[in-house]
C-alpha cells in the first residue's frame, strides 16, 4: 500500500527545517532503567520551539505556500499546540493566521497564540463542527487551510521528530506515540516501517478519547461520544482523520489507553526523574509504559513527549492531584 507520506518525504523535509526547529534531546535516566528493567527513552519535544512538535509540520506545509497564498494567510483548527506552530510559521514567513479553537482550551494557550500575532475564532466543542467554521473562513477570505495532521506536507514535517529519535537512540524495540488526530503516530509508523521495520509503534490515548484504538478494532473510523472530557486537552480529537487512519491501520502494532490518574502520575514521574515540565497529553505514552500497557523489560522503548504548554498553576495542580 502506498501512503501519502514516505521516508524519503520525511528525509527531504529535515534539511528544510534545519535552523527553524530544534533537534530536541533524547533523555535517559539509568536509575529509571534499573527500576523498569529496560531502557526508557524520552524524545523531549516539550523543549521544541513553541513548546511542542507541531511547528515541524506547520512550518513545512507553510514553507510551500505561493507568494499569493502567503499574502492571504493560513487558517486552521487547533486546541493549542498546532495553533502555536501555525502562528509562529506565519510570523517567520511573513504571512498571517486565523486559528479556530474550542472555547474550553486553557487560557494560557490562547494567550500564547495571540502573542504570536494570530487571530482566534472560538467555537463550542460539543455544539459546533470546527471544519464548518474553517470552511466558512476559507470561503470568505481565501486563506489556505493548514490542517493539524491531514496533509502530506504536515506529516512529512512531523515525521522528522521520529527520524531524529531513530538516529539518536542507537536501536529501538518499540515507540509509543501520544495520539490525537494521529499525524505524529502515522509519521512515526512510516519512519519505523521503512527504516527499522522490526520496531513496533503503538498509539497511546486517554480514556474516553480512544477513537484510534476503537477504530483499529472495528476496521473503520469510529468517533468519540460527545460531551466527554479528559485532562489531555491537546489530544481531545473527535475521530481519526481520513488521511492518517489508513496509515495507522496498516502499520501500527496496536493502540493502548490510559486514565487521567495515570497521566497525572506520569507527569509527576517525568518531573521527579527527568526534571521536566510536560502537558497531560504529552505523557500518555509514558503513562502506558509505566503501567505495563507496552512491555519494557529487557527492551528499548521510547516515547515522544509531544509538548510542554501548560501554565505553572495548572501543572502544580495536576501534580498535587497525583
Amino acid at each position: 500500500m502506498q501512503h501519502p507520506v514516505s521516508l524519503d518525504d520525511i528525509c527531504r523535509a529535515a534539511p528544510l527545517l534545519a535552523g527553524i526547529v530544534s533537534r530536541t534531546p533524547v533523555l535517559e535516566n539509568h536509575d529509571v532503567n534499573a527500576m523498569l528493567g529496560g531502557r526508557l527513552l524520552l524524545k523531549a519535544e516539550n523543549f521544541q520551539r513553541t513548546g511542542a512538535f507541531k511547528i515541524r509540520g506547520a512550518y513545512h506545509r507553510m514553507l510551500q505556500m505561493t507568494p499569493a497564498e502567503r499574502g492571504r494567510g493560513a487558517v486552521t483548527y487547533s486546541s493549542g499546540n498546532h495553533a502555536l506552530g501555525v502562528a509562529l510559521a506565519a510570523q517567520l514567513l511573513g504571512s498571517s493566521a486565523v486559528i479556530v479553537m474550542p472555547s474550553d482550551v486553557p487560557e494560557a494557550k490562547m494567550q500564547a497564540v495571540r502573542k504570536l500575532g494570530a487571530k482566534i475564532v472560538t467555537f463550542e466543542r460539543d455544539q459546533q463542527e470546527s471544519g464548518d467554521i474553517v470552511a466558512r473562513i476559507q470561503a470568505e477570505t481565501g486563506r489556505l487551510e493548514v490542517p493539524p495532521s491531514a496533509h502530506a506536507l504536515v506529516l512529512a514535517g512531523a515525521g522528522t521528530a521520529a527520524l531524529e529519535l531513530l538516529e539518536d537512540s542507537g536501536g529501538l524495540d518499540s515507540v509509543v506515540v501520544p495520539c490525537g488526530g494521529g499525524g505524529l503516530t502515522a509519521a512515526t509508523a512510516v519512519v519505523m516501517a521503512e527504516a527499522a521495520p522490526k520496531v513496533q509503534v503503538f498509539a497511546a490515548e486517554p480514556v474516553l478519547f480512544d477513537d484510534t484504538r476503537r477504530s483499529l478494532e472495528a476496521g473503520r473510523r469510529v468517533a468519540n461520544p460527545k460531551g466527554q472530557r479528559t485532562i489531555c486537552d491537546a489530544i481531545m480529537t473527535p475521530i481519526p482523520n481520513a488521511v492518517t487512519f489508513p496509515i495507522n491501520q496498516a502499520l501500527l502494532a496496536g493502540a493502548v489507553v490510559v486514565s487521567d490518574a495515570e497521566v497525572r502520575a506520569a507527569m509527576r514521574f517525568a518531573f521527579d526523574h527527568f526534571k521536566i515540565v510536560t502537558e497531560p497529553g504529552a505523557v500518555v505514552g509514558l503513562a502506558a509504559i509505566l503501567n505495563g500497557r507496552v512491555p519494557i523489560a529487557d527492551r528499548v522503548v521510547a516515547t515522544i513527549l509531544t509538548g510542554g504548554n501548560i501554565s505553572a498553576a495548572r501543572f502544580a495542580a495536576l501534580l498535587e492531584a497525583s
